[in-house]
């Protein structure tokens, strides 16, 4: 026989949970939606520095290049000039041409001024310099410059990647000092307070780009006792041979050699490979490996390409 208590206790449990409605499965229960991680927010520069203008590049101290004693001297509206007699010998000019860039060359996110001026003492020389400019609380401060080329026929100037490009007509081996013909382009990038030149491409007389590219190893790699170079050129250069030179940040010469180039054809595109042993290097130097295609009628150089790497 059935207890009245027990009977009475069913039903009222079937009352609950009748009236919470049906149960719910795992598969009724909604899935929570996953919580995405935003990106890092790019590194700004500060705002509390005000960025540089041209006029104020125009109106700066700026120090002379292509003379010895390397003088100081103040831009007035983009010119200063020493002296009235063009054939005395402290006389000279300086003038900011239209060619001025602004960007980031290294981590700090402030923006540097490249500009491109032209000295003059006199002569016919009319010397195409590469200036850079760093911004101190606002304020253009002279860092350092470098020749371009007398009479230089400048095409563009800017800052990428944290390099200055600089597209450039020079002269070539057999161009009067009147007229330079040679269209090249060159990668400066800031190292130390001074400019190195990273990568510099030529062009042929029919406008065939004559460039050198290394692809391994990386830009700012570490290497261990040796490192394996690899690349190619576009024109292979006179006897297949590309000059190497391997220098510390101090331009300290460590090591000089030749790579060769495998080229189907004489003057065709072509490969490199090689190993350069590095074990006389002490660990921790930073290096730079250069490889420079150099002119067999005089010297000058046709085209070139490095990477800075980490002996470890």
């Amino acid at each position: 026989m059935v207890r009245a208590h027990s009977i009475a206790g069913f039903l009222l449990l079937t009352l609950v949970i009748s009236s919470c409605g049906p149960l719910k499965t795992a598969s009724d229960v909604p899935t929570a939606a996953p919580v995405l991680e935003s990106p890092p927010a790019p590194t700004a520069p500060p705002t509390s520095i005000p960025v540089l203008t041209a006029d104020q590049i125009r109106n700066s101290p700026y120090q002379i290049n292509a003379r010895d004693d390397h003088p100081v001297v103040k831009l007035s509206n983009g010119q200063y000039q020493q002296g009235t007699d063009p054939f005395s010998p402290d006389y000279a000019t300086v003038f900011v041409s239209d060619f001025i860039a602004f960007g980031a060359l290294n981590a700090d996110g402030i923006n540097e001024a490249a500009v491109v001026t032209y000295e003059n003492f006199g002569g016919t020389g009319n010397f195409a310099i590469l200036a850079l400019y760093r911004n101190e609380n606002g304020a253009p401060v002279f860092v350092t410059s470098t020749l371009i080329d007398d009479r230089a026929k400048i095409n563009a100037l800017e800052i990428e990647d944290k390099e200055i490009v600089l597209d450039a007509i020079v002269h070539g081996s057999e161009d009067p000092g009147c007229c330079p013909a040679l269209p090249t382009t060159r990668r400066y990038a800031l190292m130390g307070g001074q400019l190195h030149l990273m990568n510099l491409s030529t062009a042929t007389p029919n406008g065939e780009k004559r460039q050198v590219h290394i692809a391994t190893p990386a830009d700012g790699a570490e290497v261990t006792g040796s490192v394996q170079i690899t690349g190619d050129v576009t024109i292979a250069p006179f006897e297949s041979s590309l000059d190497t030179r391997i220098y510390d940040s101090a331009g300290n010469e460590l090591y000089v050699g030749a790579i060769q180039v495998a080229a189907p054809a004489l003057g065709g595109p072509g490969t490199f490979d090689t190993i350069i042993d590095l074990s006389e290097i002490p660990s921790g130097t930073t290096v730079f490996v250069e490889l420079q295609d150099i002119s067999a009628a005089d010297g000058s150089l046709l085209a070139m390409d490095s990477v800075q790497l980490v002996v470890k």
